[in-house]
């Protein structure tokens, strides 16, 4: 994209601080942020790194597990500019004490980066990452089959909302 999404903003607002202040509506109890270190914006914020370098989103599932305070791990992408506080109320619902929540497209797909996940994911995702096997979808669908992730069948609406952010044009603000 040539730009850091973090920054980019919708009616004024950096994603970043978009994403941050849905977790806050959506209840969460502590806000973690998963920055680069040159991600200056970041300073004054609860921050963690990844592990290792170049291992994608696993680097910050991984990260952001080992730093919560909770049982569970609510992700949020910062390039999802649709994301509705409405999607995260349905994650935390569909959870409980021993599961999380994953929406599923037609045909499969998992979408990661708007998810809920236990602790106890945290052992087979370390491994993976450890292994540098850093494809989501198959440690998903493992976990999927384990009982640790609930898997919430998207509509095409929950599709489109859950879309990514990754051209340089502007895309349709949140309804």
């Amino acid at each position: 994209m040539g730009t850091d999404k973090a920054l980019l903003e919708i009616d004024g607002q950096p994603l970043w601080q978009r994403q941050r202040d849905l977790l806050t509506a959506a209840g969460a109890r502590e806000v973690l942020i998963s920055a680069r270190a040159e991600q200056t914006w970041s300073t004054g914020l609860t921050v963690v790194r990844d592990d290792a370098p170049d291992c994608g989103p696993l680097g910050g599932i991984v990260a952001g597990l080992r730093a919560a305070q909770t049982d569970h791990l609510l992700v949020v992408a910062v390039d999802l500019p649709r994301l509705s506080l409405t999607w995260l109320r349905e994650l935390i619902a569909a959870a409980d004490e021993q599961c999380g929540a994953v929406g599923r497209r037609a045909g499969g797909h998992f979408e990661p980066l708007a998810a809920i996940y236990p602790r106890r994911v945290l052992a087979d995702f370390s491994a993976a990452l450890a292994t540098r096997q850093l494809a989501l979808q198959p440690l998903i669908a493992h976990a999927v089959q384990r009982g640790h992730l609930r898997a919430i069948t998207l509509d095409a609406k929950r599709q489109d909302e859950l879309a990514n952010w990754n051209a340089p044009t502007r895309p349709t603000p949140p309804a």
